[in-house]
């Protein structure tokens, strides 16, 4: 079954918070997962060393690696847009140049604690086909992926593996079947910083119309919400399925429109012939029951 609705993008806007506080490689070895500050899942801040300072938030789905031992973190292409929530067109939507420094950030005591510098955009899914003229609708659509190149001071902090979950196990190399279970970490600055209401689970409802496999609509018992934005799901074996893009209206109020991670993946190497992969999480992933949110 496909499905088709109206699209909008994910993007959490600037909000008042109570708080404000500012901080100032090679994959051969991974921080411990209790230690590490940058993972799939982390709030993402692109352009602005500040929340209140105009930074639209996100979170991060996987950790990536090249042929050369780069370390990556991958967020949604439209984190770094320019345009309107409801410009999803990637061919057409301008946004923020490569070299944009991307900061990590997180809840600490009721504000945002942000301002950690990670690293900066080397790949964005809209660049590389606005660059190549890339005029495939579904392509245009649908490709949604960004990738944070880590810095080499930062690459020490880096744990590839899912919270709550483990994985992921390896990269899927399809869409979930229609029905199948998948799971998801989200980490919106609207939840502010309750971690309990982060991991979700729930199903595949199938690719999305006319999407020619890029997409699928996933939806899980509390959909995605702005900030959730490039938020990585995976399917029930643990496998990197996709990328949080949308929220879906209709025809299922409230589902999530997802990308094929592998789509988008294969289509960043055709790119840049960069080699990537995703890194597998350190802990294998387990399809644990959801904790109830009190």
């Amino acid at each position: 079954m496909k499905l088709r609705g109206k699209r909008f993008l994910l993007l959490a806007p600037c909000v008042l918070v109570l708080a404000l506080t500012v901080g100032a490689g090679s994959a051969s070895a991974w921080a411990p997962e209790s230690s590490a500050t940058i993972h799939p899942g982390v709030m993402t801040f692109t352009n602005a060393s500040s929340f209140l300072g105009g930074a639209s938030q996100c979170t991060a789905n996987f950790v990536f690696t090249d042929a050369s031992g780069n370390v990556y973190l991958g967020q949604a292409a439209h984190c770094s847009s320019t345009g309107e929530d409801t410009e999803t067109n990637g061919c057409s939507t301008k946004s923020l140049p490569l070299g944009t420094k991307i900061y990590s950030g997180d809840i600490v005591n009721g504000g945002v604690n942000e301002g950690t510098l990670i690293g900066t955009l080397a790949y964005n899914s809209w660049l590389a086909m606005q660059k190549a003229g890339e005029k495939d609708p579904a392509t245009c659509a649908y490709n949604d992926l960004a990738l944070i190149k880590i810095a080499a001071n930062q690459v020490k902090n880096v744990n590839p593996t899912v919270p709550f979950w483990g994985g992921p196990n390896g990269l899927a190399s399809s869409l979930a079947a229609q029905g199948s279970q998948i799971y998801t970490y989200g980490n919106s600055i609207l939840r502010l910083g309750i971690s309990v209401l982060s991991p979700k689970t729930g199903v595949s409802l199938g690719e999305s119309e006319e999407s020619d496999g890029w997409s699928q609509q996933l939806y899980t018992v509390t959909p995605g919400i702005p900030g959730d934005s490039g938020s990585g799901f995976m399917d029930s074996s643990g496998n990197a399925l996709g990328v949080l893009s949308t929220v879906e209206f209709a025809p299922t109020p409230a589902s999530n429109g997802v990308g094929s991670l592998s789509k988008e993946l294969a289509y960043a190497n055709s790119a840049t012939g960069l080699g990537l992969e995703v890194a597998k999480g350190t802990t294998a992933f387990k399809s644990v029951p959801v904790p109830p949110a009190e």
